[in-house]
Order: structure tokens, then sequence, then C-alpha cells
């Protein structure tokens, strides 16, 4: 009778082990986020099996270097509930430790049995990485002009106290500070922007530029429907980089945005860097 029993439980466990094995995360690229609370982590959940899948998930998160692996918690996420065959985005809400520079993290996704059904890969990063936009002026409040009608840049640099002109309070082409970015940033359509002939006036009187173009503009050439991801425009020592707005979207939620737009600016105070291949974004 004990045999039986015994028996019996195996395969009850030995079925619930193979009803989880079919749930399964699809992998994905590493995404990235920023340090703190409430970073959202985008998931795909794939059932392999026939049957309606319930399980329990728990997440286990580890801060990975290059030569260990430090376990940062393990908490509940969700009972997942997925049809047969049917596969699902999710995206979970995490708490990232506070990190000085890009740092790599795993968090495994787990039922409730502890087997593993997949991992995400991520890069933290700090939350002030547009200070490098001050380093890049010299900390000159007066070398930044910002035109950003949508307020997307200007309170993330009010926060980090970089200092810039407001080029909506002024006459936009008159400025000659050492750099000017022209929103709009995203991809929303109809977003305002300075029309041509005054950003052509702020390159010709030698300041770079990033130009975030609205998301219908004749900026850039339609023909074949065809549009790169930005392009330079050259001016003496400095340039104008056209940027389309997709690029930049999410600005204050994405790190690779924000790193995006540090790298035009490097760009546009220096073309020069163009000619080395400087990484646009790492992950």
């Amino acid at each position: 009778m004990r045999r039986l029993f015994t028996w019996l439980m195996l395969m009850a466990l030995g079925q619930a082990s193979a009803e989880a094995a079919q749930l399964q995360l699809v992998a994905s690229e590493p995404q990235a986020v920023f340090a703190g609370s409430n970073q959202l982590v985008n998931l795909c959940w794939r059932n392999a099996g026939n049957a309606v899948n319930e399980t329990d998930i728990q997440s286990r998160m580890m801060q990975l270097t290059s030569a260990t692996a430090v376990q940062v918690g393990q908490v509940p996420w969700k009972k997942l509930r997925v049809l047969g065959g049917q596969t699902v985005l999710e995206s979970a809400t995490m708490d990232f430790p506070p990190v000085r520079a890009k740092t790599r993290f795993m968090v495994e996704w787990l039922d409730g049995s502890s087997n593993v059904l997949g991992s995400t890969e991520l890069f933290a990063y700090p939350t002030n990485l547009l200070a490098e936009l001050g380093n890049l002026t010299g900390h000159d409040e007066n070398a930044l002009g910002v035109y950003d009608p949508n307020n997307e840049l200007k309170p993330l640099l009010k926060n980090l106290q970089v200092g810039f002109v407001d080029l909506e309070n002024t006459v936009a082409e008159n400025f000659r500070g050492k750099l000017a970015i022209i929103g709009a940033f995203g991809s929303k359509p109809g977003a305002k922007s300075l029309v041509t002939n005054q950003i052509k006036t702020l390159g010709a009187h030698g300041v770079a530029v990033v130009w975030v173009t609205p998301a219908k503009s004749d900026a850039i050439s339609d023909s074949d429907n065809i549009r790169p991801w930005f392009h330079l425009v050259p001016q003496n020592q400095t340039a104008t980089v056209v940027v389309q707005p997709a690029m930049l979207d999410d600005l204050a939620g994405n790190p690779r945005a924000q790193l995006s737009l540090i790298y035009f600016c490097k760009l546009a105070l220096r073309p020069a860097l163009a000619e080395h291949v400087l990484p646009l974004i790492a992950n």
C-alpha cells in the first residue's frame, strides 16, 4: 500500500513537472532599465502544450560580474494562465539596486517547484546619464540651448541641475551657445519643431545642433520610403545631426534613448567621431 501511495505521488509530481515544462519564456535580446524601483521588464511566454497552463511564477534576480553572480532577491510574481499553443506578452515591475555604471543582471523565472522556466538578461543604468550634457558644454548654462515644447527633456535636465537656455523663451536663431537640442522627441505625429531656416541659421553661426525632426517632416527625403535613422549636415567645425524621433522615444524611461541623445550631441560637437565609428549604443 505504501509503495502504491509513493508511486502515485511520484506520478503526480511527474505530471505537474511535465505540465510546467510546457510553459516557456521566449528568449529575447538584453533589455535596458534604470536602477531604482518600478522598472518594467518585458516578457513573452509560450505554452508549448495543448492544455491550459496555470503556473505560479516567481522571479530570482542576480547581479553579474565577470567572476561572480550575487543573488539580489527572490519574490513571487503572479499566477500566469496561458491557453494551449498560445503566446502572450506580459510585463513585470521590478526593483533594481542603485548602480554607478552600466551593470549586468539576470532574472530567472521559476515555477512553484523551483524549476527554471527561462531567464531575462538586463543592463541597469544610473539615473544621471544626462548629466553628461553638462560636461559637454562645460557646465555653462548659456552654452546649451533646448527647444522642447512637449517638456520631455527640460524636466530631466532641471532634476539633474544641468543649466540651459530655453529656446522657446527667446528668438531661437539668435542663440550663440555651444550646443542646441531641438525637439520634438518621441514619435508622436504633429509634434512641434523649429522651421528649417531657423535651424540652418544656428548651424551657420557655428552652433552644434541635434535636430529631432517631427514624425512627419520634409527634413529627410521620402524617396522610396527609405529614411536613415540619422544623418549629419557638416558646418565648419561642428555639424547638425538630423535624427528620427523614434531613436529618442520614451526619453524619461529608456536608458538607450538617453545614451543615443548623448551620442548625437557628441557627434554634433565633433563630427570627426563618425569617422572612428563611435558605438551608438551599448546594451
